[in-house]
């Protein structure tokens, strides 16, 4: 069963509506983008969440000790880091990291094995944006790492026609999802979220 990561999330309401619709993790935004809110917004969000919902904190290349002091703030679980951060960076994370990976070819595929960190999530190359391009890539690259010692978290443009076959396809530990389940940048859909749900959790059956 595959687990499911919504992203971007900005407000409280989609934030316990993916809680109550079954997803594993919701990510918060510190870096550019739409879908961006401060770590006193997060915090007033995660207070009023079950507890066994994963929180998770997204940065770009941002310092470490920021991060540190966002995640204590805040009350987060892991953080994710979108950016350049190299593995020496993620050392000085003093909790658990997923590190982004943005795919272009099979080459960026080879820096994987130098992290150490919980999980890595692969995601769409954009030479304009280190993520939410709301693209898909080649699926048969994500596949290459597959097996490997460290969880893959598959990301891209991913949404309730295409997931079916992209978990049938990669298999991931995890499915990372934000522009897929919105109606607007940052406002997630309820119904959106409930189909990608149902269909990570029963597998790539339709």
């Amino acid at each position: 069963m595959t687990k499911v990561k919504i992203c971007g999330i900005t407000n409280l309401k989609d934030a316990v509506t993916a809680a109550k619709l079954g997803a594993d993790a919701i990510g918060f935004v510190f870096a550019k983008s739409p879908r961006r809110l401060t770590p006193e917004k997060a915090r007033e969000i995660v207070l009023k969440l079950p507890w066994r919902l994963v929180r998770i904190g997204v940065f770009v290349n941002e310092k470490p000790e920021k991060v540190n002091r966002v995640v204590r703030a805040c009350g987060l679980d892991l953080v994710q880091l979108h950016g350049d951060e190299t593995p020496s960076y993620c050392k000085k994370i003093k909790s658990r990291v997923i590190k982004a990976v943005r795919v272009k070819s099979e080459k960026d595929l080879s820096k994987i094995k130098k992290y150490r960190v919980a999980a890595i999530l692969l995601d769409t190359y954009s030479k304009d944006k280190y993520g939410g391009t709301g693209k898909m890539f080649d699926w048969g690259l994500a596949k290459k790492v597959k097996g490997s010692r460290v969880p893959v978290i598959l990301s891209g443009g991913l949404n309730e026609k295409n997931l079916p076959e992209a978990i049938k396809q990669v298999r991931p530990y995890a499915v990372d999802i934000s522009s897929g389940v919105e109606s607007s940048p940052g406002r997630k859909n309820a119904k959106k979220m409930k189909k990608v749900i149902e269909i990570a959790k029963r597998g790539c059956i339709m």
